[in-house]
């Protein structure tokens, strides 16, 4: 059983890009690997149900093994409903049901590592009780250092492993980006599994050649451990 966890220094950073480069790149590999994304917020109403986009291209990567109601049990139309309730036996017996399936299960989490379900509840707090490893997705901008930094050092205080961390660049005029990239590989003490440069409609590529295939099986072996 081998899990990822998918976070990020913040919400719109390349989580879903990530997401989607690893399951390319495990598939590439071999690997049976399925997407996760077991709480969605921003969902909308389609003609075949309640859907959340970024969930969609999880499946659309995942879909010749499951459905997309086992990649995404639980739904969430308003985030500040003080009515959602979230249910992590679910979404934990979800996980399980995918683990029995294939190799690797890739979780995608929700904003940065901090995202509350409701006014009290984190979504850390499911994380706590799982055996996970975190793939950090570092949005390459102005201000990504601290707010990477920070984060790693809440997802180790919450006793969880940092598996790597993933480079997406967000803001292709950035000055000094090789000076960044080398800045948070000095302080993140965790293997930098690949560089998403900024591109346009990257849902619609190949991202896996992004990421070193080697680096990230040897995260996983580490984070199944």
């Amino acid at each position: 059983m081998m899990n990822l966890f998918i976070t990020g220094t913040d919400t719109d950073v390349g989580k879903t890009v990530s997401t989607l480069a690893i399951l390319q790149a495990l598939n590439h590999q071999g690997i049976k690997a399925v997407g996760y994304k077991p709480i969605a917020d921003q969902c909308i109403d389609t003609p075949e149900g309640t859907r959340n986009k970024d969930a969609l291209l999880i499946h659309s990567v995942s879909k010749n093994l499951v459905s997309y109601d086992e990649i995404n049990p639980v739904r969430i139309v308003d985030n500040y409903n003080h009515k959602n309730i979230i249910d992590f036996s679910k979404i934990k017996h979800g996980l399980e049901h995918l683990n029995d399936q294939c190799d690797v299960v890739v979780i995608e989490g929700n904003g940065g590592w901090r995202y509350l379900l409701d006014d009290n509840t984190f979504y850390a707090d499911w994380l706590k009780e799982e055996t996970v490893g975190v793939i950090l997705v570092v949005g390459i901008q102005n201000g990504c250092v601290n707010h990477a930094l920070l984060t790693a050092d809440a997802i180790r205080a919450d006793g969880l492993p940092i598996a790597g961390w993933i480079a997406n660049r967000i803001n292709p005029g950035l000055a000094h980006y090789a000076q960044i990239i080398e800045r948070l590989q000095q302080h993140i003490k965790a293997p930098l599994l690949g560089e998403i440069p900024y591109l346009l409609r990257p849902e619609e590529r190949d991202l896996g050649h992004y990421l070193d295939s080697e680096k990230l099986q040897k995260s996983i072996r580490r984070s199944a451990q």
